[in-house]
């Protein structure tokens, strides 16, 4: 017989489309201020190395790394990666996001406590986007007839762990954010962009972390709709 989840419509479907929006402005955003060169010629490993130094950060290495927008920071080996589209290149978006990626190894250098935060529920975090939907299965199927209460106790125990990652993603969120404004601050305090070409590095970053804020109202979302349908079986 057919079942028709209205939760799904109700919760997910609104997400969806918040998250669909949210990257193709920041790969629109990106593309756009890729095009246009920084009038210093800076590369976006040398703006990484440059805010570093400014924030008298020493010991991080900075690399390259294959793929587009895949710039990321390794806080445990202390490492900046740098994309294709970044490392090299010295354009406005290149110096925005390499100065991004920096600013969370100075976030690291100075003990910045959400950053501290998310590191210690990152352990809970993986173990529950790993485990917590196989519970939650589990938890649907044993959810009827004789074995309904184990199956409610199982699908709670799936939605507890859930509730890990929903907080990581939540956590998150103030690190994107401080990280985007130590990198603007940096160039602001130093004017290495100045006009257009801060307000375009402003623009990529602002459009990268409405990507986070996306995933952070989807994993809630995600969380209420399950409570919603735990309630119903009970």
């Amino acid at each position: 017989m057919f079942y028709f989840d209205y939760t799904y419509v109700l919760f997910m479907i609104p997400c969806i489309i918040i998250s669909l929006i949210c990257q193709v402005r920041v790969k629109s955003a990106f593309s756009k201020y890729s095009k246009i060169p920084n009038t210093r010629g800076m590369t976006g490993a040398q703006a990484a190395e440059y805010v570093l130094r400014h924030n008298n950060v020493t010991g991080v290495r900075i690399e390259h790394v294959s793929g587009e927008l895949t710039d990321h920071y390794d806080p445990r080996s202390n490492v900046i990666r740098l994309s294709d589209s970044v490392y090299n290149s010295a354009t406005v978006a290149a110096v925005g996001v390499a100065a991004h990626e920096a600013g969370h190894a100075v976030q690291t250098a100075q003990n910045f406590l959400p950053n501290k935060l998310r590191g210690a529920i990152l352990p809970a975090a993986r173990l529950g986007s790993s485990l917590s939907w196989i519970l939650i299965t589990l938890g649907f199927l044993f959810s009827y007839g004789r074995s309904s209460s184990t199956g409610l106790y199982i699908l709670y125990a799936g939605i507890i762990l859930f509730s890990a990652s929903v907080a990581f993603t939540i956590i998150t969120l103030p690190v994107e954010f401080d990280a985007s404004r130590r990198a603007l601050r940096c160039f602001r305090e130093t004017g290495v962009l100045q006009g257009e070409e801060y307000s375009g590095a402003k623009s990529v970053l602002s459009a990268a972390a409405m990507t986070y804020v996306a995933s952070a109202i989807t994993a809630i979302m995600q969380l209420l709709r399950l409570l919603l349908i735990a309630r119903r079986r009970d």
